[in-house]
């Protein structure tokens, strides 16, 4: 099968978008099957992006093709683009969705590649309707779903939410594969002196691009609970911010938290992921509103337990009780489920289970599914 990838991937740093993207490039490789990427020449104008760069600065991987070849503003480009993949005529247009100022230019490329009367095209779906709501999203994830021919939405959230837009078209739900290209995992003390933390604490970690809906807010506010202040466990931190630091650094200050709090507010390398992994006892994601996360499956490699909300996809992915715990987004049940893991030495039993729970999110998941949705298109 000769499969086009379109979406964001080196030399964009997109945190998860762009690792699913050329983790899948790799899954289709390593079966032998023809992948191209095509990414972005320009992905979000600089007064759209609200981190420090859009670029990475790690080299680019090696043993895949990716070209640099969409405008996301430009709606020539997009004709262009569209031309080019219609002429080399792959079997499938994978492109990964996530957000609705994309809509038109992906939508637009989507429909000129189809008029080759060969090419399919299937959306991965992490988001239709998106968190932090706009003008004009819904007319504009009306028009990519029109363009596209099947898709594979990442939570059941995301698979009812289609239906708003079109209930016909073929569709499954994949729970996000495991990812696992951030290399084997490392011991707590390794992992500790690597990131120059305190041996004898036990730490929290809160991953990733930090924006209002991941509920930070709320994670910090559960650490002034002084049952956590008897237990001597600290919050990593660790990723970029994504709009203003000061109501969060108010926060630490107000609530009178800073000692307990590690904050590597830069953008995490991929060579470092493992380190914040290693060091933390139990990853949390106290998040407002979600549909999935790659976080998740991030803490699956590392076989870490999790905290999660209650919101969108979350529940599904992290069994109760077992691999870690569901609350709802608020301070105290945060607390309270902290509390409960640390005081009880909760990390053994759940990461047996977390072990075990992570076999069911293979790659071959993802790429049996689009397989079977070609079939039925």
């Amino acid at each position: 099968m000769y499969t086009i990838i379109l979406g964001t991937a080196y030399p964009y740093r997109g945190g998860g978008i762009a690792a699913l993207n050329e983790r899948l490039a790799t899954e289709y490789v390593n079966t032998g099957h023809k992948v191209e990427i095509i990414t972005f020449t320009l992905q979000y104008p600089n007064f759209l992006f609200p981190g420090k760069t859009q670029y990475s600065d790690g080299p680019a991987p090696e043993h895949l093709h990716i070209e640099r070849m969409a405008n996301s503003c430009n709606p020539l480009n997009w004709v262009k683009v569209g031309r080019e993949i219609a002429r080399r005529r792959p079997d499938v247009l994978i492109i990964r969705y996530w957000l609705p100022f994309m809509a038109p230019c992906l939508g637009t490329i989507a429909r000129v590649a189809r008029r080759n009367g060969h090419t399919r095209v299937v959306s991965i779906v992490d988001n239709i309707i998106p968190h932090e709501h706009r003008p004009g999203d819904r007319l504009f994830s009306r028009y990519f779903v029109g363009s596209c021919d099947a898709f594979v939405a990442m939570s059941k959230s995301v698979l009812k939410e289609l239906d708003i837009f079109d209930s016909k078209k073929p569709r499954f739900f994949c729970p996000h594969p495991i990812y696992d290209h951030y290399g084997e995992r490392i011991g707590k003390a390794e992992a500790k002196q690597h990131l120059n933390l305190e041996e004898d604490c036990r730490y929290v970690l809160f991953f990733g691009f930090i924006r209002g809906y991941k509920g930070l807010d709320l994670l910090l506010q559960a650490f002034a609970d002084r049952r956590l202040e008897g237990l001597n466990v600290k919050l990593i931190v660790a990723g970029e911010f994504y709009g203003d630091p000061k109501p969060y650094m108010d926060l630490i200050a107000q609530l009178g938290i800073a000692d307990r709090i590690v904050l590597r507010t830069d953008f995490i390398a991929e060579e470092e992921v493992k380190y914040y992994f290693g060091a933390a006892d139990i990853v949390a994601q106290p998040y407002k509103s979600a549909t999935q996360s790659g976080v998740t499956q991030v803490a699956y490699h590392f076989e870490k337990p999790m905290l999660v909300t209650r919101v969108g996809g979350l529940p599904e992915i992290v069994p109760h009780g077992r691999a870690g715990y569901v609350v709802e987004p608020d301070a105290k049940q945060i607390a309270d489920a902290l509390t409960d893991f640390f005081e009880n030495n909760r990390e053994e039993a759940f990461a047996t289970t977390v072990a075990e729970e992570k076999k069911k999110y293979a790659w071959t998941n993802l790429t049996g599914g689009i397989e079977k949705l070609l079939k039925e298109c």
